[in-house]
């Protein structure tokens, strides 16, 4: 059964197409790759999670010794799954390369470990408005009070925040540039 679900999402083709490679009929897959996505779901929380302050300390210093780049808690952006035309609400799910997906955001720490995913926003919307409609944001909106509470690196599809750093589009600045190399390294 894992390993139904394992080829489903590796390939990212039809329920047919992995059945008829693995010679299994298309609602076989399909319930194999159901079971498999609910027992990931139900143990998501246990290693996708936001870290604590200890573990804060911990990344920042990877970040930091990756890149040079002091105070970094994550890094975020957006991904698009591939997925089929839904029937209902289709165009909205048409990203801005032509097609159908789902627009998900992730933030991950210095060893690419994940401690955020949001996985449920059709792909015409913008990275930026996934991470305003977060529980993350909302989190880091009432509780950053300061850099040493830790900062998020984004591209510069994101808005610049007080806990979102985003690199500087026209550098004026030798400071400016000097930033945004270490934003690109990390």
């Amino acid at each position: 059964m894992v390993l139904v679900a394992l080829r489903f999402f590796a390939c990212g083709g039809f329920l047919q197409v992995v059945g008829d490679t693995l010679g299994i009929d298309k609602s076989t897959v399909s319930r194999c790759v159901q079971k498999v996505s609910d027992a990931l779901n139900a143990k998501a929380d246990q290693f996708i999670k936001w870290p604590s302050v200890q573990r804060k300390g911990d990344i920042k210093q990877g970040f930091f010794d990756n890149g040079g780049f002091p105070g970094v808690v994550g890094c975020i952006d957006g991904t698009h799954v591939r997925i089929s035309a839904p029937s209902h609400d289709e165009p909205s799910f048409v990203n801005r390369k032509g097609y159908h997906s789902i627009n998900t955001q992730a933030i991950c720490d210095h060893e690419g470990k994940f401690t955020n995913v949001v996985a449920r926003w059709p792909g015409s919307v913008h990275d930026s408005h996934i991470m305003r409609c977060s529980q993350v944001c909302t989190h880091l909106e009432e509780s950053h009070l300061s850099v040493q509470d830790g900062l998020i690196l984004g591209d510069s599809g994101y808005a610049c925040r007080s806990f979102l750093m985003t690199p500087y589009l026209r550098p004026t600045e030798p400071c400016h540039e000097k930033f945004n190399k270490a934003h690109k390294k990390i």
